[in-house]
């Protein structure tokens, strides 16, 4: 029969210092429990709590198994739990919460892809594709705020995604970050989902909140009068200081109208260079739903701060408050920055494509016309003269000559000097010389003036001049599109035009943006249709992809101007002629009914707002309203043009048909007295195979103006020129 193995008694795991004595020996006859000597180590206890196990596995508590170890015994004292090695179950796990965690860590689509590009089979780092359009710009890693704020269905299914943004700060405030409340514990039943990590909670703290048969033992041994109770279980951590101070920011790149909310915590980086209006920041964080209802869906929490541009303060021009226009325009290189003219500027940029698109829908050829030329688009325009012969300080660069007004303050004093010596009668010859250099000067200044009459009516060059004539900023590319319309069909031009124009006007400046059309083939009838379908065309082109731009100028601007707009694409435009116009408006503003009578532009804003309340065509002018190359119609006195009046703002397109015939056209430059030298070419195009064609020009700022619905022009274009206005 095999010996009956029995446990190891109880004395054989206690050992004190030598000599050696068990520990019931050591126990008094009172049996109160109390240990004689208190250095017992913490490795006798561990060793007592495996006997029990040996003898009872079930005294544990359930609530917390240990995983098995190797029964070695030690003299030196235990380390942390951190620092204890793990078993393989409880790494394995470990390791596969630690797998889990980085999946669930929202990554951007630049480093997904990154990583995926440098381990291609680890099937676990593939980018996967998500329904989020937060896309980066395609030149860089920002994300426009556009494709976060603007997507209504959105904004919702982006909170999550890790993005960088950048922006300007519109505006900002400091406040407290709200203390997060602390999650109740939970209970658990597995060992390995209890942290390791409570550094300030020793090896015996954690055997005696988990086993309670252990800390009864500790009682036992460490009596009621010690001076360091064992704690019953784990005590929350005492409440630090107060949280430390959140910036909550505005900002916005300009992409649309709303503006994203970024949280910034104080250890991030200084508040004090973050809440400045105007700060440039460059932002990486994680897209969140706000903690509260407000009216930003979403906010950006930031993580890191990757560009501060700072603003000085004192020299900046904006602030929270709305300045008025007239105060914007002195800083037309912050203008953009502030929430109107961002709109005005994307409207404008989409009436750009929305024009481009319509003709090269149409088959119409882009044409570049020049801005510096030698003819005068209109012959009777101001004109701004292109010329290098004037120094630093706006003079006439001297050419080696005496001018004339030297010459006739010469002559001044020579005839005092004459005079003087005829009253003396001293010296004859004296006076005779004096009466020859003033004879002498007197034709001298004669020559002079009689040259700089005949410079002004030949209108000559300066010498030295760049050019070999004279020549001018351009009024109107029609005449130079016109060359290009009589070999390809149909064209455009887009691009700046100046006019010399010193009067102050809310629908005028010095330079303006104007789309000019020329159609050859083609009649009055055909230009005035051509003009009506490209009007409408960019009424609903800002309808259908500016809206909440156009909502936005709404409520700020006018707010009946998007339901404007939208009855523009389906009105019928009204064509009436001249005398019709002046009939209807004789008897409201107290005119006579005479032909030659020029329509002012109250005159026409009446017609389009009070008696049609739409755009309305006025056609056969009186030729003498209308330049010299507009065609006569056979009864002599009118012109085959046409104006396009629009509410609110007045003329926006005018057209007409161009005079084909080159003996009427001779006949209108001779009697407008213009020079004929300056249209020579022009008049080529008569020469050699002429054709009927018709163009019109359309207005753009003023098209952007009444789009808009803001008062004056210089509101809608970007660094507007003016007279004595031209400051950057």
């Amino acid at each position: 029969m095999p010996r009956k193995e029995y446990p190891t008694p109880l004395s054989d795991y206690f050992f004190l210092s030598p000599p050696c004595q068990p520990l019931h020996h050591s126990l008094p006859s009172q049996f109160s429990y109390n240990i004689v000597s208190t250095s017992l180590s913490v490795s006798c206890l561990i060793q007592f709590t495996l006997f029990l196990f040996s003898l009872n596995p079930n005294m544990a508590s359930q609530e917390s198994i240990i995983a098995p170890q190797e029964p070695k015994i030690t003299s030196q004292e235990p380390k942390t739990m951190s620092e204890e090695p793990k078993t393989t179950s409880q790494e394995s796990k470990l390791a596969s919460e630690e797998s889990n965690l980085i999946s669930q860590e929202p990554k951007m689509i630049s480093q997904v892809s990154k990583s995926a590009s440098q381990e291609p089979n680890t099937p676990s780092q593939e980018p996967e594709t998500t329904a989020s359009s937060n896309l980066p710009s395609k030149y860089s890693d920002r994300v426009v705020l556009k494709t976060i704020l603007e997507p209504s269905d959105g904004r919702g299914r982006l909170a999550g995604d890790r993005v960088v943004v950048g922006g300007w700060v519109k505006s900002s405030k400091q406040g407290n970050k709200e203390a997060a409340v602390p999650e109740p514990q939970k209970q658990t039943t597995d060992a390995s989902n209890v942290s390791p990590r409570h550094k300030d909670v020793s090896c015996v703290e954690i055997f005696q909140s988990r086993i309670p048969i252990f800390r009864s033992i500790a009682k036992i041994f460490g009596g009621g009068g010690s001076s360091h109770p064992v704690r019953e279980k784990l005590e929350p951590a005492i409440p630090g200081p107060p949280p430390p101070s959140v910036a909550y920011l505005l900002v916005s790149d300009g992409s649309c109208v709303a503006s994203l909310k970024v949280v910034v915590d104080a250890s991030i980086a200084p508040l004090s260079q973050l809440l400045p209006i105007g700060t440039c920041l460059l932002v990486e964080g994680v897209l969140e739903k706000p903690s509260m209802q407000e009216k930003h869906r979403i906010e950006l929490k930031a993580e890191r701060i990757l560009h501060i541009g700072t603003v000085g303060q004192d020299q900046y021009p904006l602030s929270k408050k709305r300045l008025p226009f007239e105060t914007l325009r002195d800083c037309s290189h912050f203008r953009p920055r502030t929430t109107t003219v961002a709109s005005v500027t994307r409207i404008r940029s989409a009436l750009t494509f929305a024009t481009h698109t319509f003709f090269h829908d149409k088959g119409f050829l882009d044409v570049h016309v020049p801005i510096i030329t030698t003819t005068d688009g209109e012959g009777v325009s101001e004109k701004f003269q292109v010329t290098t012969v004037f120094g630093k300080d706006g003079r006439q660069k001297d050419s080696g000559g005496v001018t004339l007004e030297v010459i006739k303050d010469a002559v001044i004093q020579k005839s005092n000097l004459v005079e003087e010596l005829k009253r003396s009668e001293s010296n004859r010859e004296a006076l005779d010389s004096a009466i020859m250099d003033l004879r002498k000067t007197n034709q001298l200044a004669s020559q002079l003036e009689a040259k700089e009459k005949r410079t002004n009516q030949l209108r000559t060059f300066f010498y030295g001049d760049f050019f070999s004539q004279q020549t001018y900023l351009s009024v109107s590319g029609l005449l130079h599109l016109e060359s290009y319309a009589c070999a390809l069909g149909n064209v455009f031009s887009f691009g700046p035009r100046f006019r010399a124009d010193r009067k102050e006007s809310a629908e005028r400046v010095a330079e303006m943006w104007m789309v000019e059309v020329q159609m050859a083939f083609s009649q009055l009838e055909d230009a005035m249709n051509c003009a009506d379908e490209y009007f409408k065309f960019l009424c609903k082109w800002v309808v259908e992809n500016c809206s909440e731009d156009m909502n936005f100028m709404s409520k700020r601007v006018d707010k009946s101007r998007s339901s404007r707009l939208a009855s523009m694409v389906s009105s019928s435009i009204e064509k009436i002629s001249y005398m019709e116009a002046l009939e209807k408006v004789a008897d409201i503003f107290g005119i006579k009914q005479e032909w030659g009578i020029a329509l002012t532009p109250e005159h026409l804003s009446y017609l389009a707002e009070a008696v049609y309340n739409n755009p309305v065509i006025i056609y056969n002018y009186p030729k003498e309203h209308k330049p010299f190359y507009v065609r006569l119609n056979d009864d002599g006195k009118t012109a085959a043009a046409f104006d396009l009046v629009v509410p609110k703002t007045g003329t926006i397109i005018s057209g007409s048909q161009s005079e084909e015939r080159i003996e009427m056209l001779d006949a209108r430059i001779e009697e407008l007295h213009l020079p004929r030298e300056q249209y020579d070419w022009y008049l080529d195009l008569r020469k050699h195979g002429t054709v009927e064609h018709s163009g019109f020009s359309l207005g753009f700022d003023l098209m952007v103006l009444f789009t808009t619905g803001l008062p004056d022009v210089r509101d809608v274009i970007p660094f507007p020129r003016s007279y004595l206005k031209a400051n950057n």
